[in-house]
Parts: structure tokens; C-alpha cells; sequence
């Protein structure tokens, strides 16, 4: 993916650390054609500019025991969707909250366990002072999926 505010380097070093957040400077270096030292400084850099937010881990959730993925596109009343979305957020099961354009409604991922786990979850959305009507999507196949990049 091409940013305007980065050169060439800076988008290899925000490449491999997406693929691999585990690089050492050294490595890097080696992979951007630049020393260790010069490395750090543009990755201190990246961090200082808000270019990299934080750095994290991507936990495998299948593996992880959770067997459902869930999208949800939750229709809200205009005043209700701030206070919405905060529930939502405060829910364990909640990966992701977009409010999105258009009518007031907000895109929702969420994992969970079982069937009777969404099921149970449903059930909760359906009774959140609100909520005017919850579409369902359960995921089948991820072909793409940008672990590292947050839009």
C-alpha cells in the first residue's frame, strides 16, 4: 500500500514489521539496505509521528477456541448511537465498532463460541435501548485480511 507521507524506506520498514513485528533492527536494516542505528531512528520516528500507533500481537482466534466470526450491521436511532457503540465497545465479544455513513448504523465484528453463544448475544443486542434492527453475516473465508493496518 502506497502513503503520500512516507518514502520508499519507511513503507519496506512499515512492510516487514506488518508481516513480522518480531524483527530486530539488525534485520531490518539488512532487508531496507541501512545499519541498525538508522533503522531505530526511523522507526522512533514512525512512533513519534503517529505513523505506528502501537505495536501488538494477531492471535489466531479459531485456534484460540473461537469458532464463530460474526459481522453485524446494527441500525440505530440518531441519538442512541453514541451510547451504542459504548456498549458495544465494553463487550467482550466485540472486536471492531465503525459508525458508518448513511443511515445511522454501526458495523459491528464480533467472536464468539459457540451458536448458542450468538444466539445468547443476539439476544442482548435486541434488548439495547436503540437498537432499531441487527443483520447478520457469519464469515466463511478470509482471503484477505490486513492484521496490522487499522482503517
Amino acid at each position: 500500500m502506497k502513503f503520500k507521507n512516507l518514502d520508499e524506506i519507511d513503507e519496506k520498514i512499515l512492510q516487514y514489521l506488518s508481516e513480522n513485528g518480531r524483527m530486530t533492527n539488525a534485520e531490518l536494516g539488512r532487508s531496507v539496505g541501512l545499519t541498525r542505528a538508522a533503522v531505530r531512528e526511523r522507526v522512533n520516528q514512525l512512533v513519534k509521528r503517529g505513523i505506528i500507533e502501537h505495536f501488538t500481537i494477531v492471535v489466531n482466534p479459531l485456534k484460540a477456541g473461537k469458532q464463530l466470526s460474526l459481522f453485524f450491521d446494527i441500525a440505530v436511532e440518531w441519538s442512541y448511537l453514541d451510547s451504542v457503540a459504548e456498549k458495544l465497545l465494553a463487550t467482550e465479544e466485540v472486536t471492531n465498532v465503525y459508525a458508518m455513513s448513511g443511515k445511522p448504523h454501526l458495523h459491528v465484528h464480533a467472536l464468539l463460541d459457540t451458536q448458542e453463544h450468538a444466539a445468547k448475544f443476539m439476544q442482548t443486542l435486541k434488548k439495547t435501548e436503540g437498537i432499531v434492527s441487527v443483520e447478520t453475516e457469519l464469515l466463511l473465508t478470509r482471503y484477505k485480511e490486513r492484521d496490522s493496518l487499522l482503517i
